[in-house]
């Protein structure tokens, strides 16, 4: 059967036990987006338990999505933010070549079920402030390298850690083409746009200490744009600002 005949792939649905490539067992789904489905599989032959992103064929057009973040997980790989990439492996299914990425499993909670569990469902301006900066020093690395993130949300931010300090690891990243100076400035707004909600949103914005308005801005994009261009600009502002 022709592949344009073939029903399309809209979801992969591995079942835990189920064995791919001969040497990953799905343990079990982590999520899934736009591009694909994430599921956390072990290693038959050395038990250790790896994160593989299963792309749909169709969002993934000989391989440009593939290469895409393998090329670009690899040229960050020394930002702590980043999740570490191992390998790529094709399996067929549904009678489609499906391609997969396979990289660190890393313990933790996305950001917005964080947030979810908090009193309220939202942080005090302490809080907020270091996940703030545990965000911008790990954005920073990244614009160091001349790369840029493309989609923060608290949907693609895993919490491995918190408490006086927050770790984070990215779980997915966009490509816009090549690195513009606007692509760096999103990821600097997008970082403060998630404080902002992690803060409570405009219903508690008015009740905000100053020193969080003077970051938030409103929300305001040429105001966050002059006053922090890149993510350095943000994290030297943050470890300098003046408390009241």
């Amino acid at each position: 059967m022709s592949k344009t005949k073939l029903e399309r792939i809209d979801s992969f649905d591995f079942r835990p036990g189920r064995v791919l490539a001969r040497k990953y067992e799905v343990v079990a789904p982590l999520g899934g987006g736009w591009e694909g489905e994430v599921y956390k599989v072990k290693e038959i032959p050395t038990g250790i338990e790896l994160a593989a992103k299963f792309f749909y064929p169709h969002r993934n057009p000989r391989d440009r999505s593939v290469l895409f973040y393998a090329k670009k997980l690899h040229k960050l790989r020394h930002c702590p933010i980043v999740i570490q990439y191992h390998t790529q492996e094709t399996i067929t299914h549904r009678g489609w070549p499906v391609t997969f990425l396979v990289s660190d499993y890393v313990e933790g909670e996305l950001l917005s079920q964080f947030l979810a569990r908090q009193p309220g469902k939202r942080l005090s301006p302490y809080q907020a402030l270091h996940m703030l900066h545990a965000l911008a020093c790990g954005i920073e690395c990244i614009h160091k390298m001349g790369e840029y993130h493309g989609d923060l949300h608290t949907d693609n931010i895993i919490v491995s850690r918190y408490g006086l300090g927050f770790e984070f690891k990215l779980v997915d990243m966009f490509h816009w083409g090549a690195p513009r100076a606007e692509n760096l400035q999103d990821d600097v707004y997008n970082m403060i746009r998630i404080v902002y909600d992690a803060l409570g949103g405009a219903k508690h914005y008015a009740r905000q200490p100053h020193e969080v308005k003077d970051i938030c801005l409103g929300l305001k994009r040429s105001l966050i744009r002059k006053k922090f261009r890149k993510a350095w600009h943000l994290r030297e502002y943050l470890e300098t600002m003046q408390w009241s």
